[in-house]
């Protein structure tokens, strides 16, 4: 990062005024009326109406359009446990993302405390407040038990975008990749290295939609995770297979499919070259990933290659999930998030690729043609179909799941 880009990011976050979000008004406060009806003695009705019905507190509050996002800070982006006011610009960045892509309010809270069980309760004692949280930035493993514990003590949506945001980016990518690649996920042997939050919903949702855990190779820092191990979580134990495979090197021959989600320059060109015909690289690792693509595509002229970089084709990015996952979500008053929702994203995802690519999103990205192949195997974050093309999807899922509380709105699709 240059020093220039140093200083601009620094001032985009200072100027014109601290911060990236604000509050703003939604109806009028002028005069005496207004005032009145806003406080005492008006906001007593709504407060009689909601004490009488709990569902009264979407009609008359901001309730129903307003999700949080909450951190402790254990693992900022690739800066590591920095604390949870240092992981205050991440959070008003993800609200930032949240409001310009779905026009969803959001307000970050960054919660210090002592022990999982500790976030656990001082989320679930302010959950009332949103319609749904996003969980950010939490390491693994406790992520998964806080997760876990909040969707059971809480009545709405709760999401851990590291997990499950970048299973839905990775997994839409992956089929797209293995399509043009001419291979089937149910048949591809795919290699995963790292461990954490986001490889194992990767792997999970993989598995899902038709992955075949027999044929996924997980490695952590001690290499594959087999099942003579002794050493395992119970997050890393489902993957763990029968194999005499012990290294990087050994899993990665013949392998179909690499995923990257650990650091930088893991991934050779002696090893991509023992990958099997067409191999699909998504090397996420950021900011530098686990292979350069200029170098990958030296080494292997028929890599199907895809990073977490803005500055490269075909950029894993989350925010191609879930401020419209979230507006789905929130539309229809959906209880959970659950599987047949991600699924819905995944493939509603992975079809609009394949659409015939809008002007606005060309003159975004500067480009005179875009179409559905090598390079392009998900759409770009600037495409506003994003929004009515996986709300909708998420939406659907949800009625037919029957985690939603009301019907998909007549305004659908968006």
């Amino acid at each position: 990062m240059s020093q220039d880009f140093k200083q601009a990011a620094l001032d985009y976050h200072e100027f014109p005024r601290p911060g990236k979000i604000s509050v703003e008004l939604s109806t009028p406060a002028e005069t005496s009326r207004d005032l009145s009806l806003a406080y005492s003695p008006g906001v007593a009705e709504p407060v009689r109406e909601i004490a009488k019905d709990p569902e009264a507190a979407y009609r008359y509050t901001a309730k129903g359009n307003l999700v949080a996002v909450i951190s402790n800070g254990s693992a900022i982006l690739g800066l590591g446990d920095l604390g949870p006011l240092a992981s205050k610009p991440v959070m008003e960045g993800k609200a930032l993302l949240f409001k310009r892509f779905a026009n969803i309010d959001s307000i970050d809270i960054e919660v210090d405390a002592e022990s999982p069980q500790a976030f656990i309760d001082t989320v679930a004692r302010i959950a009332e407040t949103f319609g749904g949280i996003n969980l950010e930035d939490i390491k693994a493993p406790e992520c998964f038990e806080i997760e876990r514990a909040l969707i059971e003590r809480c009545k709405i949506p709760v999401f851990h975008d590291d997990q499950h945001g970048t299973a839905i980016v990775t997994a839409a990518g992956m089929i797209n990749a293995l399509e043009l690649a001419g291979k089937k996920l149910e048949e591809a042997q795919i290699v995963c290295l790292g461990a954490g939050a986001a490889a194992s919903a990767c792997m999970k949702l993989l598995i899902n939609m038709g992955a075949k855990v027999e044929n996924i190779f997980m490695l952590d820092r001690k290499g594959v995770i087999h099942s003579g191990r002794e050493d395992l979580t119970p997050e890393k134990a489902a993957f763990a297979t029968e194999t005499d495979k012990r290294t990087l090197e050994d899993a990665i021959t013949g392998a179909d499919v690499f995923v990257g989600l650990s650091g930088p320059n893991l991934l050779s060109p002696e090893n991509l070259l023992k990958m099997a015909d067409n191999p699909i690289v998504f090397a996420c690792a950021n900011p530098d990933p686990e292979i350069k693509p200029e170098l990958a595509r030296e080494t292997r002229s028929d890599v199907i290659m895809a990073t977490g970089r803005s500055d490269y084709p075909n950029q894993v990015n989350n925010v191609l999930g879930f401020p419209f996952i979230f507006r789905g979500a929130l539309d229809v008053r959906a209880t959970a998030i659950n599987e047949e929702m991600k699924a819905a994203a995944v493939r509603a995802l992975a079809d609009l690729a394949k659409e015939p690519v809008t002007q606005e999103v060309l003159n975004a990205y500067g480009l005179d043609a875009l179409e559905f192949g090598r390079e392009y195997i998900l759409p770009k974050a600037t495409d506003s179909r994003l929004l009515g093309a996986i709300s909708y999807a998420v939406a659907k899922a949800a009625v037919d799941t029957g985690v939603a509380r009301l019907p998909i709105p007549a305004s659908y699709p968006l």
